[in-house]
């Protein structure tokens, strides 16, 4: 790591943090750094003949910035430039700042050595290590991410690798992120990606990892039974309209306490969506294609379980959350 220059050690001297700083400060702890370091470093490039490149460290913490805070490569490489914090976080001084072209770079070497999986991974790992990931029921659910409809491009067309699809009444396009949790942490066990068109219920024997026992899961994963070949305890939410049709009375008062029951818990499903789309900002697929957006959205959903799981992981090192400004 490089030596900070004044600037940088009178921000660091601070008497409170800014909210970005609390973030990269809580994020510094519960990074299994040394795995994923240990991930990527065989296919990174090493010194010889040519220009020296970067340190691993400080393009892996450029990378996973990019993710959190949603910025596009010139973005990255400005904000470096302009917050003190951030260049901290990364280890690196005002004179060796990467360029978009590195930091693009980077990220086509994790891309095309398809190492996002791999970080999922690593991450998942780490937390099975400190008991947060259990593995006795899933929750599946998908969510729409939306893609640029529109022409109005070099090309003309819009990305043939998206589809749309209509949900109640609104046609949306572009891919959907399939995921299952773990049903007593909520944290994100598997990820699969398909255009919008998918049916749910399509990727239920992908996301389920073969040891849960009980399964929930909405309406849309009605016939899920009849597709995984062994014996699953399911939980699959009823139809409004059925629940409807019923006559009023004891039935129907059992049948809504088990939908209330049922919805309890599939709720935590909705809490990764949450915090990749509001948190670290994905509000549009950022790339043209499945492939690329598919390790986009692996490498957050990786980065959205530390984020759920770090004050757990932080109490487990006698760690306190630093105040904000």
């Amino acid at each position: 790591m490089s030596q900070i220059s004044f600037a940088d050690a009178e921000q660091a001297g601070k008497r409170k943090k800014t909210r970005r700083e609390v973030f990269l400060s809580e994020m510094e702890l519960v990074v299994p750094w040394k795995a994923l370091l240990k991930v990527i470093e065989p296919h990174y490039p090493v010194a010889g003949r040519g220009r020296r490149p970067y340190p691993l460290q400080a393009m892996l913490r450029v990378h996973l910035m990019q993710n959190w805070f949603a910025l596009s490569d010139p973005a990255m490489e400005e904000a470096l430039y302009e917050i003190a914090s951030l260049r901290t976080f990364a280890g690196l001084g005002l004179e060796a700042i990467p360029d978009e072209t590195t930091i693009l770079n980077f990220r086509h070497l994790l891309e095309a050595s398809d190492l996002a999986e791999d970080i999922f991974k690593q991450v998942n790992a780490h937390l099975a290590r400190k008991g947060l990931l259990l593995k006795r029921g899933s929750i599946v659910d998908a969510t729409i991410i939306a893609a640029p409809s529109s022409t109005k491009n070099e090309s003309g067309e819009r990305d043939p690798e998206m589809h749309q699809t209509k949900k109640g009444n609104q046609w949306h396009f572009g891919m959907k992120a399939h995921i299952a949790v773990d049903a007593e942490s909520g944290l994100v066990h598997t990820v699969t990606t398909t255009a919008a068109n998918e049916a749910d219920v399509e990727q239920v024997t992908d996301l389920l990892h073969g040891k849960e026992e009980q399964v929930w899961a909405d309406s849309g994963y009605r016939g899920a039974q009849a597709r995984v070949k062994r014996d699953v305890q399911w939980h699959i939410a009823g139809r409004p309209s059925d629940m409807a049709k019923m006559p009023e009375g004891r039935a129907k008062a059992r049948a809504r306490k088990n939908e209330y029951e049922k919805a309890s818990v599939r709720a935590k499903v909705e809490h990764p969506f949450r915090v990749i789309k509001q948190q670290f900002g994905l509000a549009k697929v950022r790339f043209k294609g499945l492939a690329k957006n598919t390790a986009h959205v692996i490498t957050l959903f990786a980065l959205s379980n530390l984020w759920m799981a770090r004050k757990k992981l932080m109490a487990m090192m006698g760690q306190v959350r630093p105040q904000t400004a």
